[in-house]
């Protein structure tokens, strides 16, 4: 969006997305604002216990600049992709730093959130330590690796995604070495589940989350015979995810986080806390 000038090391940051949250926590600065995904439902909850005091400004779909401005900050930080529109009143509040797009740029995004607050050392070694985790998942999974095809599916209100490459957890996958099904092996975003492309939710192991309060299609498509007919339902290989880190997260504390819990579900043979076997979709 053009030149910022940007304190030394800004304390008062207000972040517009949760990919920016989570920047900012990683690298240890408890933004002063933040808005929600979902108006009235909080931080994600992989956050919680870091973002106490954490003021609310909005959501991102629809940011409040009065509230921003009321907490004068020294940085914004945010995305194009996501507040384009809304720059120039930005950045008349305080020195606006955006980056290009969201998802599968987070490493990209990461290091400017690093180098835009001071920290940019501190970056490169949360990087490195991300680095180092998916090293180690891919030696302990050995052999397997290579023979375990993993779906990603997320139900997102009237919507079921099936998740291909081009976002932030098929960059995570990617990263651990983890190969994905033909059909979601693709450099796109997501295509949308119907009851005839049941077929390409198929995978040695499925990650299933839920956006929202919303899941009325994913009963209907797990009602279907083809859902049934899945060899990684049959084999009760699928397992619910949460939403606000895998999904959310969109940076590196939540990238680092997913390579545990792929470490606890592949490795170990765990469910994480919360997901049954055989619990109802709906």
């Amino acid at each position: 969006m053009g030149t910022t000038e940007v304190p030394a090391s800004p304390n008062r940051v207000v972040v517009l997305d949760t990919g920016e949250l989570d920047s900012m926590i990683a690298l240890g600065l408890t933004p002063v604002g933040a808005v929600e995904a979902i108006a009235r439902e909080g931080f994600p909850d992989y956050l919680a216990d870091k973002v106490r005091g954490v003021q609310k400004v909005g959501t991102i779909q629809q940011p409040n600049v009065e509230a921003i401005a009321a907490l004068k900050p020294e940085l914004i930080l945010s995305s194009k992709l996501r507040h384009e529109a809304i720059y120039d009143q930005l950045s008349r509040v305080a020195p606006t730093v955006f980056t290009e797009r969201t998802g599968s740029a987070w490493k990209q995004n990461f290091r400017l959130h690093a180098e835009a607050v001071g920290k940019t050392q501190e970056g490169e070694r949360l990087m490195q330590e991300y680095e180092r985790k998916t090293a180690a998942f891919k030696a302990a999974m050995g052999e397997r690796l290579t023979q375990t095809e993993i779906s990603v599916v997320r139900s997102v209100g009237d919507e079921v995604r099936i998740y291909q490459k081009d976002n932030f957890i098929g960059t995570v996958l990617a990263d651990a070495g983890l190969p994905r099904p033909k059909p979601q092996d693709v450099a796109k975003f997501a295509a949308t589940a119907t009851v005839e492309t049941i077929p390409n939710l198929e995978g040695d192991v499925m990650f299933l989350s839920k956006y929202g309060n919303d899941h009325g299609l994913l009963a209907q498509l797990a009602q279907s015979p083809l859902w049934g007919r899945l060899e990684v339902v049959r084999q009760d290989q699928v397992y619910e995810v949460p939403d606000d880190l895998w999904f959310l997260g969109i940076g590196n504390l939540a990238a680092r986080l997913v390579v545990d819990d792929l470490h606890a579900i592949l490795v170990e043979g765990k469910r994480l806390p919360g997901d049954q076997p055989g619990v109802p979709l709906d």
